[in-house]
């Protein structure tokens, strides 16, 4: 028997309310136009309504190739028709000789009716199944859309995060080059930091994530390398609550602020200068500041692939919902502020205490 249930998909007691709804309203429309009595009407109406629904469901379920589902259920309102008239004859105890000779024109009619209200039931089911699939298809195609937009953005991401890499090795490079050049017994604690530093971040840099731990990790490694390099013109520290270390973060945007400030904030024009990094928390915001004490606001250009770079992966990560600020340290200097939306996964504990790390 359970090799057949399939066929039976779909028979449900809305289904059988809605059968016995319409017979009731469809009864009460025709009875005015015969002899018969509501009643009597209203027997024949359920008859042929639950035979027409069970072969509705049943030839609808039916697995063939041969003829759509939707002629296999019109045929099944024609077969209902006809079955469930002969049925009602029976329920009301007349003879079947007698309803194909002498009461032939009742049953025609009985069965022209029910063919009738059939067809209009089979018409708005099936306009209702196709907007059914119409809809999930749309639904589908949507999420498709999402998917290859979701696609798209992490192709962009990849494209931008890959200007950053380059950009900032070679920089790097540059100053491991100038402090050999220049202060060569300094050059192998330089060669030292520097390996300290890319073992840390290779890895890392070629992927999507990273957290603020181990970024302000490679920020300060960076900045230990240009204070060596610099020697007293630049000092720095950095400060961050302990609970915020596992927040996640875009990778390689925080060093490229860092590397911006040294580059055309302090490195240009200071006898003595200072970079102060800086995380914290306010209600459901992240902020990230990297401040300076170089030139000055008017003076900054960014780096091409620094600054706008760092926008352009904000736009395409949060939206609207994250910015890049720019604004004066007084009495000199710059503090770019990244203002992101804070992410409360972090397992790490609270801690309200920031640790703070100084170099000279």
């Amino acid at each position: 028997m359970n090799r057949f249930a399939y066929l039976f998909e779909g028979l449900t007691i809305r289904r059988v309310a809605w059968v016995s709804a319409i017979c009731v309203v469809a009864t009460g429309i025709v009875v005015g136009f015969f002899l018969n009595t509501y009643l009597d009407l209203l027997v024949s109406a359920l008859c042929v309504g639950y035979t027409s629904m069970l072969l509705f469901t049943i030839f609808g379920n039916i697995r063939q190739e041969r003829f759509s589902r939707q002629v296999m259920q019109v045929v099944a309102i024609l077969v209902g028709s006809f079955v469930g008239t002969i049925l009602a004859g029976l329920v009301k105890g007349r003879d079947i000789v007698q309803m194909f000779s002498e009461r032939l024109a009742g049953v025609t009619i009985t069965m022209s009716l029910g063919i009738g209200f059939g067809c209009v039931v089979v018409a708005a089911f099936i306009l209702r199944e196709k907007h059914a699939k119409d809809a999930a298809r749309l639904h589908r195609a949507e999420a498709e859309r999402h998917q290859l937009e979701k696609n798209v953005l992490q192709a962009r991401l990849q494209l931008l995060q890959a200007q950053v890499e380059p950009h900032f090795l070679f920089n790097t490079l540059a100053n491991v080059q100038h402090l050999v050049e220049t202060e060569p017994p300094a050059a192998a604690r330089m060669l030292e930091s520097l390996i300290q530093y890319l073992r840390a971040a290779l890895p890392q840099m070629r992927q999507a994530e990273s957290n603020l731990g181990r970024e302000l990790d490679m920020s300060r490694a960076f900045l230990e390398i240009n204070a060596m390099r610099m020697g007293s013109r630049l000092t720095y520290d950095v400060s961050m609550p302990e609970s915020l270390r596992c927040r996640p973060f875009p990778p390689m945007m925080l060093i490229s602020l860092v590397e911006n400030a040294v580059k055309h904030g302090v490195d240009p024009c200071c006898d003595a200068g200072s970079i102060s990094v800086r995380v914290h928390e306010e209600g459901d915001r992240l902020r990230v500041s990297v401040a300076d004490s170089g030139e000055g606001i008017s003076l900054k250009k960014g780096t091409g692939v620094g600054l706008s770079n760092i926008r352009e992966r904000l736009k395409t990560l949060y939206g609207a919902d994250a910015r890049l600020v720019l604004e004066e340290n007084k009495p000199h200097g710059v503090i770019a502020t990244l203002d992101l939306p804070a992410d409360n996964g972090t397992s790490a504990e609270m801690d309200d205490n920031p640790r703070v790390e100084r170099a000279a």
